[in-house]
């Protein structure tokens, strides 16, 4: 059967949904339904985030979204679909640029807006010591002391891994309930329903419904879609395979989907010249 909605798992559908102007509203309702009830967003604004990094390649291989809250807090949202090299280490690395970008060349007293990093993964981490937490869905992470005592309350990352995600209709509960079953089911929708009755959502699924797309967004789209389903079979088929084998398949269709060498570094910790000799 002919999918009805985008796969918001793609960069084009994620973004269509999340990251376009028109989509401020869905995006703020998210993020509240995220957050804490005392970080509530009343507004947002987005920033590039080619503006972001030191260096070219930080420049070019950012977040997915990047806005800023009426109060100055910087927000990170990145969709991940799929483990990376060092992946805990590239998120806390680039939440060093907000941090950083607040600094003022004149004489300045430290005081720091609140910089908080939210990941939806199509994985799941694997370095759980216990079950319970292997099970989770949503992991919030602070800085903390040997006390378990919050030592910092600015900077606060966000995990939500979907795969382990799987409240029928019937149990969801929360807002955060609502979005997670909309994000991991909407490409098998063929009708909206009941519980999605209110505007946020009859928006975001007008949004997401691929024939109010003209041809050129249809067309980025497909593409789109061809590369997330191509690196999801390259991981499946290459699971049990040495790590290094894995990230020369991983890179050897990247590059012939066009993704950016910079992207395929990212994905594979590969240099630039072993991904040329590919």
């Amino acid at each position: 059967m002919r999918a009805k909605y985008i796969n918001p798992y793609t960069d084009f559908g994620f973004n269509k949904i999340f990251g376009e102007e028109a989509s401020k509203p869905l995006l703020i309702d998210f993020l509240n339904a995220v957050l804490p009830e005392q970080n509530k967003i009343i507004d947002l604004s987005f920033k590039n985030t080619e503006q972001l990094g030191l260096t070219e390649l930080d420049r070019k291989a950012v977040y997915d979204i990047y806005c800023e809250n009426d109060k100055g807090e910087k927000f990170i949202v990145e969709l991940q679909k799929a483990k990376q090299n060092y992946f805990k280490e590239r998120t806390i690395y680039y939440s060093t640029f907000p941090i950083s970008e607040q600094a003022v060349k004149r004489e300045w007293n430290y005081s720091l807006k609140a910089v908080y990093c939210i990941g939806i993964l199509d994985f799941t981490f694997d370095d759980y010591e216990n079950e319970p937490e292997r099970s989770e869905v949503v992991h919030t992470i602070k800085l903390k002391n040997q006390n378990n005592k919050v030592f910092y309350d600015k900077l606060t990352f966000i995990y939500l891994e979907m795969p382990n995600f799987s409240k029928t209709e019937e149990q969801l509960g929360t807002r955060l309930d609502k979005w997670l079953y909309f994000i991991k089911n909407l490409e098998d929708f063929q009708n909206i329903p009941t519980i999605f009755s209110d505007k946020i959502f009859e928006q975001a699924f007008e949004k997401a419904e691929l024939a109010n797309f003209g041809q050129t967004d249809l067309d980025k789209y497909e593409n789109s879609l061809k590369i997330y389903r191509d690196l999801k079979g390259v991981i499946d088929t290459a699971f049990d395979d040495g790590e290094i084998e894995r990230n020369i398949e991983i890179a050897k269709m990247m590059k012939h989907n066009g993704e950016h060498i910079d992207k395929i570094i990212q994905y594979t910790g590969l240099s630039k010249d072993e991904i040329y000799e590919l």
